[in-house]
C-alpha cells in the first residue's frame, strides 16, 4: 500500500522536462507547453533568445541571433518544471549562406532565391603556424672540386 501510494505522489507531481536541445531559428518564434503553470522563468543569454509568457502554461521563445543559451521555468514552489538547452541558429530548410572571400551573403529561398544580408565570414582559429625556420646552408658542390683535381 506504502509503494502505491509513494508511486502515486510522484506520478502527480510536476515533472521537470528534460529532453535534448530546444531548436528556434533566428527571427523565428516557437511556443513551449509547459506540463504545469509557471511562476519563474530564468533565461540564460537574453542576447541570443527572447521569452514571453502567453499564459502560465505557455512560453514563447524567440531567436535572436546564433547562439547557445538556456531556459528554466519554475512552478510556485520553486521546483523545475522545464529545463533546456536552447539552440538559436539559421533555419536549414530555405535558407542558403555563401562564402567569397571574406564576405558572408545569406539567402532566403522561397520559392526562388534572394539575397537578405551581407557581412563578414566567421574567421576560423587556426592553430598557429610553427616559427619559420632559416633555410639551410646549400650543400657544397662536389662537382667542381672533383674536376678541378681530376684536371691538374
Amino acid at each position: 500500500m506504502r509503494r502505491l501510494l509513494l508511486a502515486s505522489t510522484f506520478a502527480l507531481a510536476p515533472v521537470a522536462v528534460m529532453a535534448a536541445t530546444l531548436s528556434v531559428p533566428v527571427d523565428h518564434s516557437i511556443m513551449v507547453t509547459l506540463p504545469a503553470p509557471a511562476h519563474n522563468v530564468f533565461l540564460g543569454s537574453p542576447d541570443v533568445a527572447d521569452v514571453a509568457m502567453s499564459d502560465t502554461r505557455h512560453v514563447v521563445v524567440t531567436g535572436k541571433k546564433g547562439g547557445v543559451t538556456n531556459l528554466i521555468v519554475t512552478d510556485t514552489r520553486g521546483h523545475t518544471i522545464f529545463d533546456r538547452e536552447v539552440v538559436v541558429g539559421i533555419n536549414g530548410g530555405d535558407h542558403v549562406a555563401l562564402i567569397a572571400g571574406g564576405t558572408l551573403q545569406s539567402y532566403a529561398c522561397a520559392p526562388m532565391c534572394e539575397q537578405v544580408g551581407v557581412g563578414q565570414a566567421p574567421v576560423a582559429q587556426l592553430p598557429s603556424a610553427p616559427q619559420a625556420m632559416a633555410a639551410p646552408a646549400p650543400a657544397p658542390s662536389y662537382s667542381s672540386a672533383v674536376s678541378a683535381a681530376a684536371h691538374p
